[in-house]
């Protein structure tokens, strides 16, 4: 069994009340009985894209288990990668493998630079096909930041991943595949795409207030939501909390 937490859109903007949002949500998990194997991070973890939002993460971050980010749209790469990853600034996609217990979890770049929308471009879907393929042994995971399918609400559904049929196809190719695990949207949800699950980690933020419960897009008094995944063999179960 492979334990992962997951947190995303912290959207860190030098705020206190950001920053304690986000540093209740990191003391929820050291509070844990048992902790997570990982914590992924599905992008948005910086507001306006700043050093020093990014500076903050980093400290938050430091947990006892490794902590596997990928960037939003409300990232930027250059920043990201010198101050989260220590490396030199670049514009080239984000994208990582980690092999986390018997699972691969594979945390990949849909951003579109300047934009809020997202794609998997051809340079991601190609280290994705051939992290795949040396791996076709293994459970994996795909984590990005935008879901690729409709959620019925305006905003997201505005600025969902683009090129959804190249991902079907790369899918149908890998069948260890388990599930795709994103944030963006800010609400906790679950769908299907092309045959496997694909689950939507609630926000750190604020919550999407969903069309049938009013007008008001942002509900700021939800409390911030973390997605628990429990990987077994090639079976996913996710259960969501709400740190009040």
């Amino acid at each position: 069994m492979v334990l992962l937490a997951q947190i995303s859109d912290l959207h860190l903007d030098g705020t206190a009340r950001a920053s304690d949002r986000a540093a209740r949500t990191v003391g929820y998990l050291r509070g844990l009985r048992q902790l997570p194997d990982a914590v992924l991070v599905t992008g948005d973890i910086a507001d306006t894209a700043a050093r020093s939002e990014y500076t903050e993460a980093a400290r938050l971050l430091d947990l006892p288990v490794p902590v596997l980010p990928a960037p939003g749209n409300h990232d930027r790469r250059p920043a990201y990668r010198a101050a989260l990853l220590g490396e030199p600034p670049s514009d080239e996609p984000i994208n990582r493998v980690h092999d986390v217990g018997d699972v691969s979890v594979l945390m990949c770049d849909s951003t579109i630079p300047g934009r809020d929308d997202g794609r998997l471009d051809a340079v991601t879907l190609s280290w994705i096909d051939t992290t795949l393929a040396d791996r076709r042994d293994r459970p994996a995971l795909l984590a990005f930041h935008h879901p690729p399918t409709v959620l019925h609400h305006p905003l997201p559904d505005a600025s969902r991943l683009g090129g959804a049929s190249d991902l079907a196809a790369l899918l149908g190719r890998h069948p260890q595949v388990v599930a795709l695990i994103t944030g963006h949207a800010h609400t906790a949800a679950a769908t299907v795409f092309a045959g496997r699950p694909v689950i939507v980690g609630p926000a750190v933020t604020w919550t999407l207030r969903m069309p049938w419960e009013g007008s008001e897009v942002a509900d700021r008094q939800q409390p911030p939501g973390i997605a628990f995944h429990v990987v077994t063999d090639r079976t996913l179960v996710t259960h969501f909390r709400a740190v009040t």
